[in-house]
C-alpha cells in the first residue's frame, strides 16, 4: 500500500467521521446544512483511477446515508460529483489540468473557488433535489441548496487552509 492510497483511506475516515459526529448536527437559521465531505471527493488525486473515485464516493455516500438515514441521497449525490467532477477540473482549471499541474493546496484562488462552488452546488442541489423531491417546493430547494453551498464553501475553504502543507 502506498502513502498516497493511506492518505486518502484516511481522509475517507476522517470526512466520514466528521460529518456523522459533527456536521450532521449543525442545522443553522433550521435549514442550513454543511456537508464539507465533498472535499473527500473534490480533493482526490488527479491521476488516480475513476472507476475507484466513483466507488469511494458511492460508499462514502452509503456510509453516511445508513448513519444519517437519509435513503440514498448522499449516495446519490456523491456519485454524481464524482462523475463531473473531470469536467469542472477541466472549466476550472482550464490548460493547467491538461498539463498535470493543478495544485488545490498551492493557493486560494479564482481557479479554486469556481472549482469548488461548481462541486458544492451541484452535489447541494442534486441532494435536495432528492431529499424533497416535490416541484411546488422549488424554490425551498434553491434557497437550501444556495444557504449550505455558501456555508460548506467557507467550511471547506478552512478545511484546505489546514491542510495546506507549510513551507519550510
Amino acid at each position: 500500500m502506498t502513502q498516497d492510497s493511506l492518505i486518502q483511506i484516511f481522509r475517507f475516515l476522517f470526512f466520514l467521521l466528521l460529518q456523522i459526529l459533527i456536521f450532521s448536527k449543525i442545522n443553522l437559521f433550521g435549514y442550513v446544512n454543511p456537508y464539507p465531505y465533498v472535499l473527500f471527493v473534490l480533493l482526490f488525486p488527479i491521476g488516480s483511477s475513476k472507476n475507484f473515485l466513483l466507488i469511494a464516493s458511492f460508499l462514502l455516500g452509503l456510509t453516511l446515508d445508513i448513519f444519517l438515514n437519509t435513503g440514498g441521497v448522499h449516495a446519490g449525490s456523491s456519485v454524481l460529483l464524482a462523475w463531473m467532477r473531470e469536467n469542472y477540473i477541466k472549466f476550472s482549471f482550464g490548460l493547467n489540468y491538461q498539463y498535470q499541474s493543478v495544485k488545490f493546496f498551492e493557493k486560494i484562488n479564482s481557479e479554486l473557488i469556481s472549482y469548488l462552488l461548481l462541486g458544492i452546488a451541484t452535489h447541494h442541489l442534486c441532494m435536495f433535489l432528492l431529499e424533497i423531491f416535490s416541484l411546488p417546493l422549488i424554490l425551498s430547494i434553491l434557497t437550501r441548496t444556495l444557504w449550505s453551498t455558501l456555508f460548506t464553501f467557507v467550511i471547506c475553504i478552512g478545511f484546505i487552509q489546514l491542510m495546506k502543507p507549510t513551507k519550510r
